[in-house]
């Protein structure tokens, strides 16, 4: 079966798509990938959606107009893809998340964006969307999803082994003799693209290979304060996201002081060095596959490997996902985990009760015709 795996992720500067061609032989399933791509939001609707994010007030109008106008970018991107590849069978996308409620430590809802009856429309394929709240509603906390697939990819592993994935927040999946463990450590790109943007610093509104921080230095009374929001010394399982890392935290936390925006930068980009350094030290990590768009920061990944001298760290594509298409690889098999009845979270990776089949279907161009169920998947090679 092949399955396109489409989202927008918590940098909400673009639409990250893979198609994946699933094979499965009692429960060992094998896929390969035949595209994968990242498309920019046209950039008027990225200005209107960052403009609606938490904390800013919107309406329901907004909500709505953006939801029609993300479907509909998502299915120009979907149908692209699948004609690429001579058409698919179904679809998964995540959408964009508008805002995840948590509240005294639990997830209590989520919101996601970007109407899948357009891509149905548009790719006549089923479609399957809104994943995460299901887990919620079983006691999780619907993140890091991309748990499940981390940790098929680095079972087998000796030691404590892990995943981090650097979006706009940085999210970790832990596995090892006491079992598994994954949640949100914080920020990764979150903060530093809130600044970027604000101020105008670049165009494609993120920090471009480090340039704006490694012309500045860490404000350490800055770093200091921000280091000890209670975010994290929460227990896991912990999720979060833009509802609480956003730019006006930053300017709170700034409190008015003048900070050159490059020494800004550099101070927000050492906070993503020493809150993801601090939790792979805690839990003993040995091995660290790193993804996600903060991998392709200089000043990250030789932060990380300067402060973990005793730890291996690579970029995910030595687990068989590429680190740019990894989360998208995930949405396509969480697709494919939907239609054949399997469910596609560990309760260790969100902290809910059991594991739950995911997602809503919206039909395709004709019948809906489900494949026969799979009890599970026990291993997943890609390539």
């Amino acid at each position: 079966m092949r399955v396109l795996g489409l989202l927008s992720g918590t940098s909400h500067d673009g639409i990250d798509v893979a198609v994946v061609d699933f094979a499965d032989a009692d429960g060992a399933l094998h896929g390969t990938v035949l595209h994968e791509d990242s498309v920019p939001y046209s950039p008027d609707l990225r200005a209107r959606l960052v403009a609606a994010l938490p904390p800013a007030p919107t309406t329901l109008a907004e909500v709505c107009e953006l939801d029609t106008l993300i479907g509909q970018e998502f299915a120009e991107v979907a149908a692209s893809a699948a004609a690429s590849v001579g058409g698919v069978d179904a679809v998964c996308t995540h959408g964009q998340t508008v805002f995840h409620w948590v509240d005294a430590g639990h997830a209590l809802g989520t919101l996601q964006i970007g109407q899948p009856a357009w891509i149905a429309e548009r790719v006549g394929a089923p479609v399957v969307s809104d994943v995460r709240i299901r887990d919620i509603t079983a006691g999780g906390h619907g993140a890091p999803l991309v748990s499940f697939l981390d940790e098929l990819l680095l079972r087998g592993r000796p030691g404590v082994s892990a995943a981090v994935n650097l979006g706009g927040i940085a999210n970790i999946t832990i596995t090892g003799p006491s079992g598994l463990v994954a949640y949100d450590i914080g920020p990764a790109n979150a903060l530093v693209d809130a600044v970027v943007v604000a101020e105008g610093l670049n165009e494609r509104g993120y920090d471009a290979d480090a340039e704006i921080a490694l012309a500045g230095t860490v404000d350490e009374a800055l770093l200091s304060a921000l280091l000890d929001d209670p975010y994290y010394a929460l227990p896991t399982p912990k999720s979060t996201g833009k509802e609480h890392f956003h730019l006006d935290y930053v300017r709170e936390h700034v409190g008015g002081r003048r900070i050159a925006d490059a020494d800004l930068v550099r101070t927000l980009t050492e906070l993503t060095v020493r809150t993801v350094a601090r939790d792979v030290r805690a839990a003993g990590i040995g091995y660290l596959a790193v993804s996600g768009g903060g991998c392709h920061n200089p000043l990250i990944m030789r932060g990380l490997r300067d402060a973990l001298p005793g730890v291996e760290v690579v970029l995910a594509d030595e687990l068989g996902a590429s680190a740019d298409s990894k989360e998208a690889i995930l949405f396509a098999l969480i697709g494919w985990c939907t239609m054949h009845g399997v469910a596609a979270v560990i309760p260790g990776g969100t902290g809910a009760r059991e594991p739950r089949i995911l997602g809503t279907i919206t039909p395709g161009a004709g019948p809906l015709r489900m494949p026969e169920p799979v009890a599970r998947v026990e291993s997943l090679t890609l390539s």
